[in-house]
């Protein structure tokens, strides 16, 4: 999976189909982080949420990972490199330390990936984080019920057809990653909806065992 093809024009491409709601998405919780010390950014794409984090909070450590070069170099050149560290790797092949990180944010980067992969990775970055560590989440969620449910239903499936072409994605729906976040004891602690229910963005902590 690579998002090389569509990096120079993702941006143009997200704005015209979503207007600044993802982007409002990512940063929902961006200022409520506490006093995180080291984050893990994986899959940020162009740089625009990782801005934003290093703004909100100037001293925080970052290592950003990202299996795209021509997004990480978008992302390098929007921040620069004096407190981010970019990593272009594949999140699996990656060797992640052990109980480091305090903060982790996957902004639609879960979305990729299908029910088999999904608990081997979400594994991996359990098991590099803090006690009371926390994660933001956002990603697309089906509306429940109504027109809205049929719109989403059209959308998701559009968007999955897309970059399955384009970056080579492995998913083709969505997979709840609630359950696998919850077994590693993370709680769901806030969340925002919006896109008439199609965008989820979510605050999860990790509770002391």
């Amino acid at each position: 999976m690579s998002f090389d093809f569509v990096a120079p024009f993702y941006r143009r491409l997200e704005t015209l189909v979503f207007g600044q709601q993802l982007q409002a998405a990512r940063c929902a919780f961006v200022r409520q982080i506490g006093a995180a010390e080291r984050a893990l950014v994986v899959g940020e794409g162009d740089g625009r949420f990782l801005a934003e984090l290093v703004r909100a909070r100037p001293e925080l450590e970052v290592d950003y990972l990202d299996a795209s070069a021509r997004m990480l170099e978008s992302a390098r050149a929007r921040i620069g490199s004096e407190r981010v560290r970019f990593l272009h790797a594949n999140l699996l092949g990656t060797a992640l330390p052990a109980a480091c990180y305090d903060l982790v944010a996957t902004h639609f980067f879960l979305d990729c990936f299908t029910a088999k992969t999904l608990p081997e990775l979400i594994a991996k970055i359990c098991a590099s984080t803090t006690e009371g560590a926390t994660w933001l989440v956002a990603d697309f969620h089906q509306p429940p019920h109504g027109w809205r449910r049929l719109w989403g239903r059209l959308i998701i499936a559009t968007m999955y057809r897309f970059f399955r072409v384009v970056a080579g994605i492995e998913a083709r729906r969505l997979v709840d990653y609630a359950p696998l976040l919850q077994a590693a004891g993370f709680r769901l602690t806030s969340e925002e909806i919006s896109a008439h229910g199609l965008i989820r963005s979510q605050f999860w902590r990790r509770q002391p065992p």
